[in-house]
């Protein structure tokens, strides 16, 4: 496997925390970067892709899911010391839609779990604050 190299310039990504029966969706990415960690899914946005567009075909790419976007969570940065490379990710709420998890190359697994019991897993540095926020979102539109 070619060593990841990281882009020259910031990159723009989406993710998404995606609430189904109370439960938020993880997916453990089998690459780098964050080779081992769980997260949401997402990725990067395409020159000239709208954040809500590239949010729903990350999603479709990632999972093949469905979802109905409720609004912009909060974003997060990671700068280069990470090794990681540079990106602003726009994080959204969503709620599941239709279809069932499947995985692309880019992860190893995938689960549904409640928001508050990621304490056992290896998580993306500031997963349980986005994950925090997309639930008050969620809640305060009364529908998890």
């Amino acid at each position: 496997m070619a060593a990841f190299i990281p882009p020259p310039h910031p990159q723009l990504a989406v993710s998404a925390a995606i609430f189904r029966d109370g439960k938020v969706l993880l997916v453990r990415r089998a690459k780098s970067p964050a080779n081992g960690f769980y997260s949401l899914p997402g990725g990067r946005v395409e020159f000239g892709e709208s954040l809500h567009t590239a949010l729903h075909r990350e999603i479709d790419e990632e999972t093949g899911l469905r979802i109905e976007i409720a609004g912009l969570a909060g974003w997060r940065e990671v700068l280069p010391e990470t090794g990681r490379g540079q990106y602003l990710i726009m994080s959204f709420a969503a709620r599941w839609v239709g279809q069932e998890p499947r995985l692309n190359s880019e992860h190893d697994d995938f689960k549904w779990r409640a928001p508050d019991r990621l304490g056992d897993l290896k998580v993306t540095g500031g997963l349980q604050e986005v994950i925090d926020a997309a639930g008050r979102l969620i809640e305060a539109s009364g529908r998890l």
